[in-house]
C-alpha cells in the first residue's frame, strides 16, 4: 500500500479544523506558470452561532486561512517536476523533500485578505522559483557535475529551421555549412496545439529522441532562481527570449512535457547557442 503522504495528512488536519470552526469554505486555486507562482484564494463564512461580530470575523478568517493552505498543499503536490514525477511523488519517496515541502507549504505567504458581507477571503502565494522558499528550491536536487550541451548531430547537413522558412527569409540567411548566423538572444519553441504541460525540469529533444537541453546542462542556482524555461500562450509575451529570438516549431511532445524538434532544427539551435549562449542563460520560452 502506498504510504500516506504529507499532503493527505495535511488535508485531514484541514478537514478537522474546518469542522471545529463551523465555517464554510470555497475553493479557487491556480498554478500560474507564466508568472511562476502558485496563488490560491481561500474563503470562510462565519457560523451563525458566533457570540459577537468580532468572533464571527475571527472564525471566518480562520476558516479562510485553513482553506487557502489546503489548496496550496494540493497545488504544490500536483506540480509536475518532469515527465514522470510530481512533487508529491518526490515527497513520498524522500524524507528530505517531504520536510522541505512541508516547510514551504506552512510558510506560504498571505498577500491579501478582506472581509465582505460576512465572509472572509485570504490570498496566499508560493513561488515556483527562487533561491529560497520556492518549489524549485524544495524539490530540485543539486547537480554535482554540470554536463556540457551536446554537439549537433550533423552540422554540415543542418537545414534551414522551420521558423526561418515560415517567415519567408532567404535560405542563404541560415547557411547549411554548420556555421552560426549569430545574434540570437534566446529560443522560442512553438508547441501550440501539441498539448504541452508545464514542468520544472523539461527536456528539449531532437527527432532522434536525444536530449539537447536539460536540467543537468545548466547551472543549478540559475535553474532554481528562474527555471529552465518560461511558459506562455502568447508569443508576444515571450520577453524572456530577448529581442531577437530563434523561433522553432516542435514536431511533437514527449511524455507530455518535453518538446521534440526536428533534428535539423535541433542542430540549428545548438549551432546558434554556440555563438551567443542563450541556452546557457536559460533564455528559453515554450509557447503552449
Amino acid at each position: 500500500m502506498k504510504p500516506r503522504s504529507i499532503f493527505s495528512r495535511l488535508c485531514a488536519l484541514v478537514t478537522a479544523l474546518l469542522i471545529m470552526s463551523c465555517a464554510s469554505a470555497f475553493a479557487a486555486a491556480g498554478t500560474d506558470w507564466e508568472n511562476s507562482v502558485i496563488e490560491v484564494e481561500g474563503m470562510g463564512v462565519a457560523p451563525v452561532n458566533a457570540r459577537s461580530a468580532a468572533q464571527a470575523r475571527a472564525m471566518a478568517r480562520r476558516a479562510a486561512v485553513v482553506d487557502a493552505y489546503r489548496q496550496i498543499a494540493e497545488q504544490v503536490a500536483g506540480v509536475q517536476v518532469d515527465a514522470e514525477t510530481t512533487v508529491e511523488d518526490m515527497a513520498v519517496s524522500s524524507d528530505v523533500v517531504k520536510t522541505k515541502v512541508s516547510a514551504l507549504v506552512q510558510g506560504a505567504r498571505i498577500v491579501d485578505e478582506k472581509a465582505v458581507d460576512g465572509a472572509y477571503t485570504v490570498k496566499v502565494q508560493v513561488p515556483l522559483f527562487g533561491v529560497s522558499k520556492s518549489v524549485a528550491a524544495a524539490v530540485l536536487p543539486q547537480t554535482t557535475v554540470k554536463e556540457p550541451l551536446p554537439a549537433p548531430t550533423a552540422p554540415k547537413e543542418a537545414s534551414v529551421p522551420a521558423a526561418v522558412r515560415n517567415t519567408g527569409s532567404s535560405a542563404s540567411a541560415a547557411p547549411a555549412d554548420g556555421k552560426a548566423i549569430g545574434g540570437y538572444t534566446g529560443l522560442i519553441v512553438d508547441c501550440s496545439g501539441l498539448g504541452l504541460k508545464p514542468a520544472m525540469s523539461p527536456v528539449i529533444k531532437n527527432g532522434l529522441g536525444q536530449p539537447i537541453y536539460g536540467y543537468k546542462n545548466l547551472d543549478y542556482d540559475k535553474v532554481v532562481a528562474s527555471g529552465m524555461a518560461g511558459y506562455t500562450t502568447d508569443v508576444s509575451r515571450a520577453a524572456r527570449a530577448g529581442s531577437n529570438p530563434l523561433v522553432v516549431r516542435a514536431i511533437r511532445v514527449d511524455g507530455g512535457v518535453n518538446p521534440v524538434l526536428s533534428t535539423a532544427d535541433a542542430d540549428r539551435v545548438l549551432i546558434e547557442n554556440g555563438a551567443t549562449g542563450f541556452l546557457d542563460k536559460t533564455n528559453v520560452v515554450f509557447v503552449r
